[in-house]
């Protein structure tokens, strides 16, 4: 079946959107569909445009913040600019897994994206707040070296104008998010599934994807080849190089060789295929 792009009333808008969770795997779905020969990936991952709401931001002050707020696009000349280079015909995909949590964003993309699809994959909310606190605190960030002190530390941070990563629990919440997004939008747009069917069966989980995309999904495998050269492998757990576990915060050392779990590491080789290559990891 045949994708007809360009629904949206500018060309230079998305035809699709990763909307959530953080730590959730989009990074590695939104890298894997990059690869697909029919679709245009939007080269900035996690714009937060329609969190935005055209104007400036306010300046979160959390740690880290006033240097990952930079990374934010709010003028919408730039933000279409992700999508002129869409050849006719490709879906165009952007990612930013916050847009699940935002109100906001849920409302403006809604009445400015009327025929874009969504796609939300969600995560057990403890183990993505976990994932979240512990990404924050390798990257020497949070403060707090107890999650659950962290967590309720969650209100008062809100209240002082921390950014949305630091938000845990609230993060969490999907049934609000799923329940207000379905009310907005047509529920056939809406494409839901769990962070785990990601890890344990990739391959059919993006055939799944591309099925709801309306996107070649034959190339789609589920076996376990070794990586092809030249593909790009992105750890569904925490972004580490495959097989290995990010240092311990202010150690300088560098990852070790750790254990565990064999989750999947999706991969789409430029031939359009789709590889799914296994990396031991820990949660």
């Amino acid at each position: 079946m045949t994708y007809s792009a360009g629904t949206q009333a500018t060309q230079h808008l998305p035809d699709a959107l990763i909307v959530g969770a953080p730590k959730a795997g989009t990074t590695a779905l939104h890298a894997a569909l990059a690869r697909h020969p029919q679709v245009h990936a939007s080269p900035v991952k996690e714009p937060k445009f329609y969190m935005c709401g055209e104007a400036p931001l306010p300046a979160f002050c959390g740690p880290g913040d006033a240097h990952s707020q930079q990374e934010w696009i709010w003028r919408r000349d730039d933000y279409e600019k992700l999508f002129t280079d869409a050849p006719k015909g490709q879906v165009r995909l952007e990612s930013t897994p916050f847009y699940l949590n935002s109100a906001d964003a849920r409302r403006r993309i809604s009445e400015e994206l009327p025929d874009v699809k969504l796609i939300a994959v969600i995560r057990d909310p403890i183990d993505g707040a976990y994932s979240n606190w512990m990404h924050l605190w390798v990257d020497g960030l949070e403060p707090e070296a107890d999650f659950v002190t962290a967590c309720h530390a969650e209100s008062k941070r809100i209240a002082a104008g921390w950014a949305p990563f630091w938000h845990y629990r609230q993060l969490g919440r999907y049934g609000e998010q799923l329940e207000d997004l379905t009310r907005r939008c047509d529920r056939e747009r809406i494409l839901v599934f769990r962070y785990r069917d990601l890890v344990s069966t990739p391959a059919q989980t993006l055939a799944r994807v591309a099925d709801f995309l309306r996107i070649d999904p034959s190339a789609v495998t589920s076996n376990r080849p070794t990586t092809r050269d030249g593909s790009s492998v992105v750890d569904l757990r925490h972004g580490s190089p495959v097989g290995q576990s990010p240092p311990a915060p202010g150690s300088g050392s560098t990852p070790h060789r750790i254990s565990g779990d064999t989750p999947a590491v999706l991969c789409w080789p430029r031939d359009g295929s789709v590889d799914s290559a296994s990396a031991r990891a820990e949660h």
